[in-house]
């Protein structure tokens, strides 16, 4: 029997690394899904139109029953109340203006993932594939932008060197691109090296935004600004992963490395006073892994796993502004928070 060339033989073992690689997030994944779904009955719930009437804070229910996985809602002054549910499944998801973003695992023979943008009946107006598991989404305030951030199949952070694809569409259909084609900038200089990488878009207005760098070559993460009308991307502060902007803009928040523990990262969240530069780290909420969210100008909120129930996340918040501030439980069983400050 004639023989594979090296070469060969050695693509084949890059697509089979591939193919177990994502088949075994989907078979966690889907056995995770069904472990969590039959576990226990399903959760009190509440009147969903009455609850979006007001201010309210959407997310992905991960308590157990039967609906674990849908977006649900609370209201902001009861956060810890009876919680409504739609009938839409996702994985991530933020809400602004009109519109909520829904990132999703599609399980079937061939699994895929997909990027629905919804309106305020929860229905899709926009559908588009993502190149693998989904990792963090954002809207602008008023809803016209929508940047999304997928892991390239295969990928995850836990990995050297993993891949990400962030893009940005206008919710009216317009497809403003991945950010990697985008002119990026380091110091003011063009840093052109292939492996540069994107993620975690937070918005600060319809024209700028804050996201992720990176370059596994020049061994560096960076807190970067982007600029829509000139499709650029400038680094603004090395260090840092998943900023996210205090509703005043006054404050930009994001995950770094405290320290390293057997070869592995430790985070915890830093603040960064954008006025000032001055930068506070926060060592209480060591352990984390999420992109924040501003419960307001002062609190942010965060997701965490349980330690012994893995599919099972609850939110977390701290007051930023009371020195020696503890986390504090903020939702049991939830994921991806979009605080709606007002009603629909």
């Amino acid at each position: 029997m004639r023989r594979l060339p090296p070469r060969a033989l050695a693509l084949v073992g890059i697509v089979t690394a591939v193919v177990v690689g994502v088949g075994g997030y989907v078979w966690w994944a889907a056995r995770a899904h069904q472990a969590a779904s039959g576990a226990a009955p399903s959760v009190a719930s509440t009147s969903l139109e009455s609850v979006l009437a007001g201010p309210h804070i959407l997310f992905r229910n991960t308590l157990p029953g039967a609906q674990y996985g849908l977006v649900a809602a609370v209201p902001l002054a009861d956060p810890t109340g009876a919680r409504a549910f739609t009938d839409v499944a996702c994985d991530r998801l933020y809400h602004a203006g009109d519109y909520t973003s829904c990132l999703r695992t599609v399980r079937g023979v061939a699994t895929t993932f997909e990027a629905d943008l919804l309106d305020s009946h929860w229905q899709s107006v926009q559908t588009w594939p993502l190149p693998g598991i989904p990792s963090r989404t954002r809207l602008s305030d008023d809803g016209t932008l929508v940047a999304t951030t997928a892991f390239v199949t295969g990928h995850s952070y836990a990995q050297i060197g993993f891949s990400t694809e962030t893009k940005i569409h206008g919710t009216d259909g317009t497809d403003l691109g991945d950010l990697e084609s985008w002119t990026f900038l380091v110091d003011g200089t063009p840093f052109t090296t292939a492996d540069r990488n994107f993620w975690g878009v937070s918005f600060i207005d319809d024209d700028t935004f804050y996201v992720s760098a990176a370059s596994q070559s020049a061994g560096k993460t960076w807190i970067a600004t982007g600029k829509i009308s000139t499709r650029t991307i400038s680094t603004l502060r090395e260090g840092g992963e998943c900023p996210s902007v205090s509703p005043d803009r006054s404050k930009v928040a994001y995950k770094k490395v405290q320290r390293v523990q057997d070869g592995q990262k430790v985070w915890a969240y830093a603040v960064l006073d954008v006025g000032s530069g001055t930068e506070t780290l926060y060592p209480v909420t060591e352990g984390c892994d999420d992109q924040i969210e501003w419960l307001d100008d002062t609190t942010i909120l965060y997701g965490m796993p349980r330690a012994d129930e893995p599919a099972t996340t609850d939110l977390w918040s701290l007051d930023i502004a009371t020195p020696g501030a503890e986390p504090q439980l903020f939702i049991e069983g939830a994921w991806s928070p979009s605080v709606v400050r007002s009603g629909s």
